[in-house]
């Protein structure tokens, strides 16, 4: 049994990163996506609850991570996210590998791991490949702010935890842009059929 082509996908807020996914799995790609992963970890019964249980027993709601209570103590702790990462990314990582096992089980010949913070963990490391999506910064800015709730200062503090957009794509193995849907979709089987060819 031979290890699918793993590709990482990454994209600042407002990128498109979603949509693409959700393409890729259009296409029969498995994806993986890391916010679900933890969102599993957290709920009822997940493996994540002990860990975050014997560091922050406060943050534990009917059996499962409040995510409210996580984010209060993070703003309050300046210790409070490593030590949460330290805890969890583990899981994560253990996650990931199983999802991988299962894909290549199924024959599945490219994977796409869905990673927000890809190049900032250094994830890239355990890739064959990365993918970006990006958008000039107006509509960016329009998508995010168009979201219910989101305001210019959530918007920023989220731009300022991010790698600029510039540097993801100078680092990436592949950049789409997700202006329209169409273009992206276009892309996205091209991408597709090109790492299925040279990988085959």
């Amino acid at each position: 049994m031979s290890r699918p082509f793993l590709l990482g996908l990454t994209g600042s807020i407002g990128m498109g990163k979603s949509t693409t996914a959700a393409m890729f799995a259009a296409e029969g790609v498995p994806v993986w996506d890391a916010d679900a992963a933890v969102h599993r970890l957290y709920a009822r019964g997940g493996a994540g609850v002990a860990a975050i249980a014997a560091l922050r027993p406060a943050a534990i709601v009917d059996g499962a991570v409040d995510r409210a209570r996580l984010k209060q103590w993070i703003a309050a702790d300046s210790d409070a996210l490593t030590r949460i990462e330290a805890a969890v990314h583990p899981l994560v990582a253990a996650d990931r590998a199983a999802f991988v096992d299962r894909a290549a089980d199924a024959g599945a010949e490219l994977v796409l791991l869905d990673i927000p913070l890809l190049f900032e963990t250094g994830a890239e490391s355990m890739l064959d490949a990365t993918l970006v999506v990006s958008v000039p910064a107006e509509i960016q800015r329009a998508r995010v702010l168009a979201r219910p709730g989101m305001t210019e200062s959530q918007f920023a503090a989220i731009l300022a935890r991010q790698m600029p957009d510039a540097e993801k794509r100078a680092r990436a193995s592949h950049v789409i842009e997700t202006s329209t849907l169409e273009e992206t979709r276009a892309a996205v089987r091209k991408l597709i059929g090109e790492l299925r060819a040279a990988h085959a």
